[in-house]
């Protein structure tokens, strides 16, 4: 199936690596340039010349801080400049999740673990939508997509549902708002992912459980029902087909991408 996004512009924010990086791949190699924001200047230069050698696309290197305002409206201009407009964009840039202890509710401060979570994820998604959406309304197109995550269904982690149901509900309110104008707002909520990080997590559980890399592998996929854990890429591809023009019948909706949570039902 053509997924007809061949010459589309995107932004994917926290594109210097894991899904983020991962997302900006499988773009480009739908014939999609792709203006890769991130906050610290060599990865994110790394990942852009690798990702242009491998796709042959136009991959610019922004460096811009999510959580900052004029920071993203720095890069809403750079990034139209350079491309010469956006169709699509991709929100992934966040605090990182779901790699070490989650702290009880008591020990939960505004300034070190609430506010940087809800700035960066939540009110930097806004700031980016924000910068984006007057150049897809002026040419009446365009696809937004947050990438969000499972805690937004689940408890365990107050900070990660917070931002999480948060996302959702911003996802919600803009698609609303914008849908008239041809553009659609749809988010993500991954699971447990592998990337980068994954390797050092794994190693770190089998020596606190003596067990090995790969036994501790196979009891993270038990977290799901297709038991194994899901990858990078397999975000990318759902990703993707939402940026299609073909994708238009979703709008203001979640899409659940973990593998398949165990006995929960949604509708």
């Amino acid at each position: 199936m053509d997924l007809q996004l061949a010459g589309k512009r995107a932004i994917v924010t926290g594109g210097s690596r894991g899904i983020g990086k991962a997302i900006a791949r499988a773009l480009a190699l739908e014939g999609v340039d792709v203006a890769l924001v991130a906050r610290t200047r060599a990865p994110l230069e790394a990942a852009a010349e690798e990702l242009a050698r491998e796709t042959g696309r136009t991959i610019v290197p922004i460096e811009a801080d999510t959580s900052d305002d004029e920071s993203v409206r720095g890069m809403g201009r750079q990034a139209v400049a350079a491309l010469g407009g956006v169709d699509i964009l991709v929100n992934c840039a966040a605090q990182p999740g779901g790699q070490g202890a989650v702290p009880g509710f008591e020990a939960l401060t505004a300034e070190d673990h609430i506010w940087p979570d809800m700035n960066v994820k939540v009110f930097g998604y806004l700031r980016t939508a924000q910068a984006v959406a007057p150049h897809m309304k002026a040419q009446g197109w365009g696809r937004i997509i947050n990438i969000s995550g499972l805690a937004a269904r689940s408890a365990g982690s107050a900070t990660g549902s917070m931002r999480n149901v948060a996302v959702a509900a911003l996802t919600k309110n803009l698609a609303d708002e914008l849908g008239p104008h041809g553009i659609t707002v749809t988010v993500i909520h991954p699971g447990l992912t592998r990337t980068e990080a994954t390797a050092g997590v794994l190693e770190r559980r089998a020596q606190s459980q003596g067990i090995t890399v790969q036994e501790a592998e196979a009891r993270m996929a038990e977290g799901n029902t297709v038991r194994r854990i899901i990858d990078a890429d397999d975000i990318a591809y759902l990703v993707t087909m939402l940026a299609s023009p073909r994708s238009i019948a979703i709008n203001g909706d979640a899409i659940a991408a973990g593998g398949g949570v165990p006995r929960a039902i949604y509708y």
